[in-house]
């Protein structure tokens, strides 16, 4: 399955939740409308790589600007009041700062809290690279993706073969990879005590749970595939969004922000 494939697999996920969810119908078909997107710039920017491979690093970035402006124009029209304002904004960038906003993201100047316009965009191409096996030249933290350094968007639980449990497994943000990670660490300061990492269960939702950090106030949500393997993470995500609205109440913080902005 090539990258343009997985992007139309969580689309059609989102689509098929969305209409089995009407408490989170809104969330679902933005994000199903921007995979879509994202996958047709996956192919454009495969067939870049196809002419001229990239390299991984940020002088890759101005090669794709020119193909910012479609999801420019998608957010301004379907997103959420503060996202629609600031694509609006950016639709006017010249090439030059357009493709500026894009590398300060790309070398870790700005957080997808704080730019999801350049980490929506800038998933495919991270995802391309990814697939290609070219190692992303991004700054590095311990507990963050292998192959691109950005922060995991959402962590999942699955039973392994010969195993006497889950293994945890960790999905990055930004280009997607999977990888198994300590069931008792937190991804964003290491901490290993077990008294200092708690989690929390909702009743609504049985197999999602927050994992949080009382170190570092951070949490990641986590999904129980050992229950049902059918979800795709980062898209199921989307359903217990009154989890982290809950968890935010709470003073924690999400250590990468979903699909939803949240």
């Amino acid at each position: 399955m090539n990258v343009s494939d997985q992007f139309e697999k969580r689309t059609a996920r989102a689509e098929l939740l969305a209409a089995s969810a009407p408490a989170v119908a809104e969330p679902l078909v933005f994000a199903a409308k921007l995979f879509r997107l994202q996958g047709r710039l996956a192919a454009a920017i495969s067939a870049r790589h196809a002419d001229a491979p990239f390299s991984g690093g940020a002088a890759d970035l101005p090669r794709i600007a020119d193909l910012l402006p479609p999801l420019l124009s998608f957010a301004a029209a379907d997103g959420p009041p503060e996202l629609a304002e600031a694509a609006e904004t950016r639709a006017s960038d010249d090439p030059t700062t357009a493709a500026t906003r894009l590398r300060v993201y790309w070398e870790g100047g700005r957080d997808a809290l704080e730019d999801y316009l350049s980490r929506a965009f800038l998933r495919p191409f991270a995802e391309v690279l990814a697939r290609a096996g070219i190692a992303a030249d991004r700054p590095r933290h311990e507990g963050h993706c292998p192959a691109c350094g950005s922060a995991p968007i959402v962590s999942f639980r699955k039973e392994l073969p010969d195993s006497n449990g889950a293994a945890r497994y960790l999905v990055c943000g930004l280009c997607g990879t999977e990888w198994a990670f300590n069931r008792i660490r937190c991804p964003s300061c290491q901490e290993e005590d077990p008294t200092k990492l708690p989690s929390f269960q909702s009743d609504v939702h049985k197999n999602v749970r927050i994992e949080a950090c009382e170190t570092c106030r951070r949490y990641v949500k986590s999904l129980d595939l050992t229950l049902d393997a059918r979800p795709l993470p980062e898209v199921d995500d989307l359903v217990s969004l009154a989890m982290d609205l809950w968890a935010i109440e709470e003073g924690w913080t999400r250590l990468e922000p979903g699909w939803a902005g949240i």
